[in-house]
């Protein structure tokens, strides 16, 4: 698709879309059989598809497809550089796709198509040609030990990983999950959100067209109750890999716990602060940013900077600076390129935000712009982008995860106060800093308890820095050569010469 495509030329594609609605096991597409779910677009109300809703049945087909490939297929045994040329095979093909996989991505959780298409689809299809150009370039080691022995410590793939993941970034979070573990000669079950299935099954049958051996990756769809915990509980995965709130966190311990202790690696919530010193090196750069972060993806991000904390001496001019992008932000429909805020994943989600502004005004926090739902003929899920300051760091709203367009503004006295702020959270996932002054950044860049912080700037990076959490924003990394050990175990051979 051109840069140039129109809102008219997504909706003609959008209207001849026919999207899958099976399980993709064993390298086929399997029947929807007797149980199905509606995929409802919160764009407009509509149900987009019916799509198989699978339970223990179809994880257990799945589980035994992806054991078959990882104890007798030829995927764990080939030469780590012919699996690099497959996951590359298949970063073209979702290239070629790219149009017909963003507007699955925009009409299934509302994001912008000029996102999905833009920012979406380039961060999957980078992922695969990373993990793909990486996979033959590993080594193992060879430790200096007495002369008479030698000592060899290899990595060897984990086996079968099961893959869950939320809607808010499909493809992003499943290439984050997949791309690593296929190339270290695992198997992959993927169960993707029931509010984002389309794009996983797209990505799954791609998968095999380009040609990775059969049950290498699948798809079984449903929710997490059933799908879910059916994965999380079967004794035939080694690997446990999730992405999503700490509740359900909990529940993928609790599973591993009552089945084979598989390995679970968590990437959890997030309450990120966003320290605004005066010495920022450009105040009206941070402000911009402030705002981009918190409204970007409609908020519906864990490293969203909710929490935006401001030196009281430039405190007041910082927020109307917000605010004032706030008002100015264009919502409404994810097919219309010009828009920059589109709807909430759906009703539910919706009203779920909508509550936590409620106790945000209850608790004395003052609404500077929004909190109300917008473009009711639509038929969406939309929100006005919401801004509160004055907000108390013990309430709800200051220590609760939204995941929504809502910023809290809460100004501080000195550094260490705002360190103490930005720390007094059960989250850990990112933080951002802006100052000028290089001893600064690094004192508190240090002193902050975060897995990641950025520095006059936010949500940047690439695939060579690992990305994860601390506290309950949970364990181990996606991105980088660091993904690896999620999805590998280490393997000492002592030979005595």
């Amino acid at each position: 698709m051109t840069a140039g495509a129109t809102h008219e030329t997504w909706l003609a594609l959008a209207s001849e879309l026919d999207p899958p609605t099976g399980h993709h096991i064993d390298g086929v597409d399997e029947p929807r059989g007797a149980g199905v779910f509606s995929v409802v677009s919160p764009r407009d109300g509509r149900t987009l598809a019916e799509v198989a809703d699978g339970g223990e049945p179809e994880v257990a087909l799945a589980v035994a497809a992806a054991r078959r490939a990882f104890d007798t297929g030829p995927w764990p045994r080939m030469a780590p550089a012919e699996r690099g040329r497959a996951l590359l095979r298949l970063a073209d093909l979702i290239e070629e796709h790219r149009d017909r996989l963003a507007l699955l991505v925009s009409l299934e959780m509302g994001k912008p198509i000029a996102d999905a298409h833009g920012i979406e689809l380039r961060a999957a299809i980078g992922t695969f040609r990373w993990y793909g150009e990486l996979a033959g370039k590993l080594t193992d080691e060879a430790p200096h030990v007495p002369g008479d022995a030698l000592a060899l410590v290899s990595r060897e793939p984990a086996g079968v990983v099961g893959a869950v993941v939320p809607w808010n970034f499909p493809l992003t979070l499943a290439s984050w999950k997949i791309a690593p573990a296929l190339a270290a000669g695992c198997t992959v079950v993927l169960k993707p959100s029931e509010r984002s299935p389309l794009s996983a099954i797209e990505l799954t049958r791609l998968a095999t067209a380009a040609g990775l051996p059969p049950g290498v990756l699948n798809v079984v769809c449903g929710d997490g109750p059933t799908a879910g915990r059916a994965l999380g509980l079967h004794p035939g995965v080694d690997v446990l890999a999730f992405t999503g709130s700490d509740t359900v966190g909990r529940e993928f311990l609790r599973y591993s716990a009552d089945s084979n202790l598989k390995r679970v690696w968590l990437e959890l919530g997030g309450k990120s602060p966003n320290i605004i010193l005066p010495d920022a090196p450009d105040l009206e750069a941070a402000a911009a940013t402030a705002a981009w972060g918190i409204f970007f993806n409609q908020g519906e991000m864990c490293t969203a900077p909710s929490r935006l904390l401001v030196h009281r001496s430039i405190a007041e001019r910082v927020t109307e600076a917000v605010v004032e992008r706030a008002r100015a932000l264009r919502v409404g429909d994810p097919l219309d390129p010009a828009t920059e805020m589109g709807p909430l994943a759906g009703e539910s989600h919706l009203g779920r935000v909508l509550g936590h502004i409620e106790w945000g005004i209850a608790q004395g926090a003052r609404l500077r712009t929004g909190g109300i739902r917008t473009l009711d003929p639509s038929g969406g899920s939309f929100l006005e982008p919401t801004v509160f300051d004055e907000v108390d760091p013990r309430s709800r709203l200051a220590t609760e995860e939204v995941f929504g367009p809502v910023l809290s503004v809460f100004a501080f006295d000195d550094v260490d106060e705002a360190v103490a702020l930005a720390n007094a959270s059960e989250y850990g996932l990112a933080a951002g800093l802006w100052t000028s002054d290089l001893s600064t950044a690094h004192r508190v860049s240090r002193a902050l308890r975060a897995g990641t912080v950025w520095v006059n700037c936010y949500e940047e990076g690439d695939l060579t820095v690992p990305f994860g959490g601390m506290k309950r924003s949970g364990n181990g990394r996606d991105k980088s050569i660091h993904a690896l050990e999620k999805y590998t175990e280490l393997k000492t051979t002592w030979i005595q010469l």
